[in-house]
């Protein structure tokens, strides 16, 4: 019997941390994009991205890049005027990003893969309670180092031209 009793009561308290990580499980849809580029060029361009953020973890090798927590209450208040909810008293958010190499179809790609961590504290008595993002801002940063892995092929292409048409005339 008490070993009965036992494992319930370890059920019904490993049940209640479920709370704090359902939204980990049930939106595991972390942003990425594959890119048609060499991983040292996607680094380089992830690198000129992250150039406005406070990195405070960044290896080449292993292809990770973390940024401290970073204050933004303006904007998630301003986001959430327009809701019903009650502003927050801070907010911050921590991003983390990874980029992976690969092939497909012979041909190197990158996988780059932008996760968010948002965090909000309404008051001092409840403290930090992590929130799930709207993922703006990580398809944002995925754009924008699309933008500049096409603007540097447009330019290694124009080199090229620009090469062969000086061999031709010579």
């Amino acid at each position: 019997m008490l070993k009965i009793l036992l494992i319930l009561s370890f059920l019904f308290t490993s049940c209640a941390s479920y709370e704090r990580y359902r939204q980990i499980t049930e939106e595991l849809d972390i942003p990425s994009k594959v890119y048609k580029a060499d991983f040292n060029q996607t680094w380089q361009a992830v690198l000129q991205i992250m150039k406005r953020f406070d990195v405070s973890y960044n290896n080449q090798e292993a292809g990770k890049i973390k940024t401290r927590w970073m204050d933004n209450t303006l904007q998630v208040n301003f986001t959430d005027s327009f809701g019903s909810s009650d502003a927050v008293k801070a907010a911050e958010f921590k991003l983390l990003i990874n980029v992976a190499e690969g092939f497909s179809y012979g041909r190197k790609v990158t996988k780059v893969t932008v996760f968010k961590r948002q965090r909000i504290e309404r008051d001092f008595l409840q403290g930090w309670k992590e929130i799930p993002t709207d993922g703006i801002q990580e398809k944002t940063l995925l754009y924008r180092i699309g933008v500049i892995i096409d603007n540097d092929n447009k330019l290694r292409e124009i080199d090229k031209l620009k090469e062969k048409e000086a061999l031709e005339n010579f």
